[in-house]
C-alpha cells in the first residue's frame, strides 16, 4: 500500500491507512518504536503497561514508604 510523507510543522508526517493501523493494533496516541533499518523506516506498536494497584503497593514497604504531610484542612467553602 503506497502513502505519502507531508509536512507538519518542522516534522514530516505519515499516515497510516486505517486497513493498515488496524492489522497493526494501534490507533490515535497509540505509543510506537521508530526503527531505522538501513534506508528503511519500521513502526512497532508498543504495548500499554496494564499496573494493578495491589502490584504497585506490594512495592511499598516500611523502609521506603514517605512520611505524612499536612495539606490544610478540608474547608471548602471558605475562601
Amino acid at each position: 500500500m503506497k502513502s505519502r510523507v507531508k509536512k507538519w510543522g518542522n516534522s514530516l508526517a505519515l499516515r497510516i491507512p486505517k486497513p493498515v493501523a488496524v492489522q497493526m493494533g494501534v490507533g490515535d496516541d497509540s505509543p510506537v518504536v521508530l526503527v531505522l533499518r538501513g534506508r528503511e523506516l519500521a513502526v512497532v506498536p508498543l504495548e500499554r503497561t496494564q499496573y494493578r494497584l495491589s502490584d504497585l503497593l506490594s512495592g511499598v514497604s516500611k523502609r521506603n514508604v514517605h512520611e505524612r504531610i499536612s495539606i490544610g484542612t478540608a474547608d471548602a467553602g471558605e475562601a
